[in-house]
C-alpha cells in the first residue's frame, strides 16, 4: 500500500503570503473562515471561536493516492476537506480493502478523535489531488478549556445528533434503489445524465450498501430499461427519474 503523505504545508498565520503562493479559492483567512463555518461539526459557531480554530490550523496538499493517515496511528489532527475527495476505508483481515465513507469538501473528518481513543479507527486516502485545513488535536482541546468556545461547540455537537438521527431514519426508511437515485440527484444534479467519477464500491458505501447489492440493482435497472450506463456516462430515463424528484 502506498503510504506517501503530505507534499506541501501551508500555515494560515502566513496570511496574504497564501495568495502569492496559491493559486485557489481559499488563499485568504476569511475564506477559510467562511468554509469552516458553513461546515457540519462548526457551522453557526461565533466569528471569534472560528478565528481562534483558524490561528491554529494549517493547509496541507496530497496527491491522489497519497495517505492522510493510517488505522492506528496517533491521531494528532482533523481535518476539514477545502478541495477534492477522501476515502475513508478499512481493511479486512484477509486485506480487502471496505469503503466507510467519501469525504467531500466543507465536510470535517478525523473528528473522532477529540472524543475517543487518540487515534485515527480508520484508513484515509485522496481520490485525487486534494487540499485540507489540517486542526492539531491538542490545541483544540486547549479551546475547550474556555467556556465561551466550550459551549459554542456543544451546542454544534448536539445539532450534529440531530442530523445524525436523519440519517438513521434516512436509511431506515429508503430502500436502495430510492437511496441510489436520490443521491445522484443531491449529489450530481436533477439529470437525467450523469457524469459519475466514483468507482462502483465508493457509491455502493455512500448510499449505505454494499457492492454486490448496488450491481444487482443496476443490472436489473439496465434490464428493464430504466438506465443506461457506459463507462462513467449514467443515464436515467427522465420519466422514471421523476418520482425521485417529487420525494420530499
Amino acid at each position: 500500500m502506498d503510504t506517501t503523505y503530505a507534499r506541501g504545508v501551508l500555515d494560515v498565520s502566513q496570511g496574504e503570503a497564501l495568495a502569492r503562493t496559491r493559486k485557489n479559492p481559499y488563499h485568504c483567512v476569511m475564506d477559510l473562515q467562511r468554509v469552516l463555518g458553513a461546515s457540519e461539526l462548526f457551522g453557526g459557531m461565533g466569528g471569534r471561536s472560528l478565528e481562534r480554530l483558524l490561528a491554529m490550523g494549517r493547509q496541507k496538499d496530497y496527491a491522489r493516492g497519497d495517505i492522510l493517515f493510517m488505522e492506528g496511528t496517533p491521531g494528532n489532527e482533523f481535518f476539514l476537506l477545502l478541495e477534492g475527495e477522501v476515502r475513508l476505508y478499512k481493511t479486512t483481515p484477509g486485506g480487502q480493502d471496505v469503503s466507510l465513507r467519501i469525504v467531500r469538501p466543507a465536510e470535517v473528518f478525523a473528528e473522532v478523535i477529540l472524543f475517543e481513543e487518540h487515534a485515527y479507527p480508520v484508513n484515509a486516502q485522496a481520490l485525487g489531488p486534494v487540499r485540507v485545513f489540517a486542526v492539531p488535536r491538542d490545541g483544540f482541546l486547549e479551546l475547550m478549556d474556555e467556556k465561551a468556545f466550550r459551549d459554542e461547540f456543544i451546542a454544534m455537537l448536539m445539532r450534529r445528533q440531530r442530523y445524525l438521527a436523519g440519517r438513521i431514519l434516512y436509511l431506515a426508511g429508503f430502500d436502495v434503489e430510492e437511496r441510489f437515485f436520490r443521491f445522484l440527484i443531491e449529489h450530481y444534479g436533477t439529470g437525467p445524465v450523469y457524469r459519475v467519477d466514483m468507482a462502483k464500491k465508493d457509491l455502493a458505501a455512500a448510499i449505505g450498501t454494499i457492492p454486490e447489492t448496488l450491481s444487482r440493482l443496476v443490472n436489473r435497472l439496465k434490464d428493464v430499461g430504466v438506465i443506461s450506463w457506459e463507462g462513467k456516462t449514467l443515464e436515467v430515463d427522465e420519466h422514471y427519474l421523476g418520482h425521485f424528484l417529487d420525494t420530499p
